[in-house]
């Protein structure tokens, strides 16, 4: 069964105190957005869609060049149900599955997106949702179940009782569906509530009531659901991929002396048996050789290339490949 992806990037973040998008805000040097197509195509997605309004230009600017990706324009906000309507045109003669995320998820794993899709399908659903269980739900809708452990319904944390506050398995945002069943919901949604916008997780609720099968199954973990909305929720964002940036390396044969001084951006090949020493900063798609001493007080600019064997230290910045 095929894939494809959509992605919601229309909107505009008030929180974030900026005038660029936010899809486009970084973590350890790449755009959120950039994360989120990644393990979207290792997931198996074959194109994506994205809804872009908001910095259009700006978004269509920096990924345009990928022919995998399509924009569909949103040009008013009028809900993320609204958002998904927007991409019928290229739905209607589709007839594989669709998994549909926010523009904000930088730490969404493929492997997740994985999971949430085969077990999709092995369980012949016509929509699944992906669930978290987290420390703090605060914010998130709750996943609401029978006592038979089957998902009956997702509230609102503001129409929650204070037992449904209690719970703490969220629902993030992360919907597969199939796509003829997804424009099938998509037709009955309104806009009867207290925004006036159209909820794409109505979709879940007309698709149940129809008679369609509908799954809610925990496959996310708390890093995959984080959708910073402040610079200081993108900072934690930041330490755990700048984090994971880390891990890779040492994992293939890097030293990394402090990892609390050193600062890797995404993308950065670095050779075996090469010491990165305190106080580095390593920039995006820069190529480090073998056996090399980096730092410390180093920096290698982005798409900078240090040759095998190469000593870096002492207040030194190489300067940048043109």
């Amino acid at each position: 069964m095929s894939l494809i992806a959509i992605i919601l990037a229309a909107g505009k973040s008030t929180r974030m105190k900026s005038r660029r998008p936010k899809p486009l805000m970084e973590v350890c040097g790449r755009p959120m957005l950039h994360y989120i197509l990644r393990a979207c195509f290792d997931a198996g997605c074959a194109r994506a869609l994205v809804v872009v309004g908001f910095g259009k230009e700006e978004i269509i600017a920096q990924f345009g060049h990928d022919r995998r990706i399509r924009f569909v324009e949103q040009a008013e906000q009028l809900g993320t149900g609204h958002a998904a309507r927007c991409c019928e045109g290229e739905l209607r003669e589709y007839h594989g599955d669709v998994i549909i995320l926010t523009a904000d998820l930088p730490l969404v794993r493929a492997e997740s997106l994985r999971a949430l899709h085969q077990a999709h399908r092995e369980d012949k659903a016509a929509a699944t949702m992906g669930t978290a269980v987290i420390d703090d739900p605060t914010g998130y809708g709750r996943v609401i179940r029978d006592g038979r452990g089957e998902f009956v319904e997702i509230v609102e944390e503001i129409d929650c009782t204070p037992e449904q506050r209690a719970i703490r398995e969220v629902f993030p945002s992360f919907y597969c569906v199939k796509a003829q069943e997804l424009l099938w919901a998509l037709g009955r949604l309104t806009n009867d509530n207290r925004k006036g916008e159209y909820y794409l997780v109505d979709i879940y609720k007309h698709l149940r009531l129809a008679g369609r099968r509908v799954l809610a199954l925990q496959v996310l973990s708390a890093d995959d659901v984080v959708a910073p909305n402040s610079r200081q929720e993108l900072s934690v964002a930041d330490a755990v991929m700048q984090e994971r940036i880390q891990r890779q390396h040492r994992q293939a044969g890097v030293t990394i002396v402090s990892a609390a001084t050193t600062y890797i951006e995404d993308g950065a090949r670095i050779g075996m048996d090469t010491v990165i020493r305190p106080f580095t900063f390593i920039g995006r798609d820069a190529s480090i050789g073998p056996d090399c001493v980096i730092g410390p007080f180093a920096v290698v600019p982005r798409e900078g290339i240090v040759p095998g064997g190469t000593t870096l230290a002492g207040n030194v910045t190489l300067q940048a490949t043109t």
